[in-house]
């Protein structure tokens, strides 16, 4: 199981990772590294993390949980100990511990629904926090933490659908040298979304990848993100074949699409800095009564000179 990490320029570091994972979310990725579930309201989960010191000093941890969201197509935690309706049925049944270097030891969680708890899907994070300790020379204080993400959706009955399409695949640079293959999703779902996969290219004989997805994308149902992923390595010219395999948990999804490389850069379009058409036209239209005036002098005064 993957662990998250936190190394500060300090030495306080500690990580966090998922202990017990429910039986029928063996195989979902998603469920290895956070708290993924769906309860009844009146329900009560225990769950354990652990959590490690990686660091080469005795340190004090602090455990909390706090609140989240999912903003802009991301999962989004506030800064300090914010709490939300989730947190709150959150309690950690150790709330603080000294870890010697190296050593790593187990967290209870324990997750009570309301019995009158309404239907829905929140969003929260567990956290492991070091604070440490003030400089000789300054009295800033450094707070690094760890956490783990927890998506719990509450109703009757099952778990609700989670499903997405892909809607397109295109081509544009990307921040550095390589281009970036986007692909649009769709949750037609009604779970949120953490987007992960693979990108491969084949052109004749010659294939490219699997590239991963290079960036975090959270997609709560009835919305779309944009996937990104880098193809970080040159490419030879031409029209490139794309297939795309993307998975939410236990949920893929495939397309496929054409690509042409290298990727022009988008054409700038400068700002006028001039009048506006406004001005432009009325402009055209005094310069056509002009002309039109001096034809018709010029007209008049022919017609009086023959006479």
């Amino acid at each position: 199981m993957r662990e998250h990490r936190q190394q500060p320029t300090d030495g306080a570091a500690i990580s966090i990772r998922m202990l017990d994972i429910p039986a029928s979310r063996v195989q979902d990725p998603r469920a290895q590294v956070y708290i993924v579930d769906h309860l009844k309201p009146g329900t009560t989960i225990n769950r354990r993390v652990e959590v490690r010191n990686t660091s080469g000093e005795t340190q004090k941890v602090e455990f909390y949980s706090g609140a989240a969201s999912v903003e802009n197509n991301s999962f989004t935690v506030p800064e300090g100990r914010t709490g939300n309706e989730l947190s709150g049925w959150i309690r950690l049944k150790t709330a603080t511990m000294e870890l010697d270097p190296g050593e790593r030891r187990p967290v209870e969680v324990e997750i009570a629904v309301p019995r009158k708890a309404s239907k829905g899907e929140r969003y929260a994070a567990i956290w492991a926090q070091v604070t440490s300790a003030k400089e000789r020379t300054g009295n800033v204080t450094q707070i690094h933490r760890v956490g783990i993400r927890v998506y719990l959706d509450i109703g009757p009955g099952g778990e609700p659908p989670t499903d997405f399409r892909i809607d397109g695949l295109a081509a544009e640079p990307g921040p550095g040298e390589f281009p970036v293959v986007t692909a649009t999703v769709t949750n037609t779902g009604e779970r949120a979304l953490d987007m992960t996969g693979t990108l491969t290219l084949s052109k004749a004989a010659v294939r490219a990848g699997p590239f991963k997805v290079t960036n975090g994308v959270t997609i709560l149902p009835g919305q779309n993100g944009q996937v990104r992923i880098e193809v970080n390595q040159a490419l030879p010219a031409g029209t490139w074949e794309v297939h795309a395999k993307l998975a939410s948990g236990t949920v893929e999804r495939t397309a496929t699409g054409k690509i042409v490389l290298p990727v022009a850069a988008p054409m700038a379009v400068g700002k006028p800095t001039g009048p506006g058409w406004l001005v432009y036209a009325v402009g055209a239209v005094a310069v056509l009564v002009l002309l039109t005036l001096a034809g018709w002098y010029l007209v008049r005064r022919q017609r009086a000179q023959l006479a």
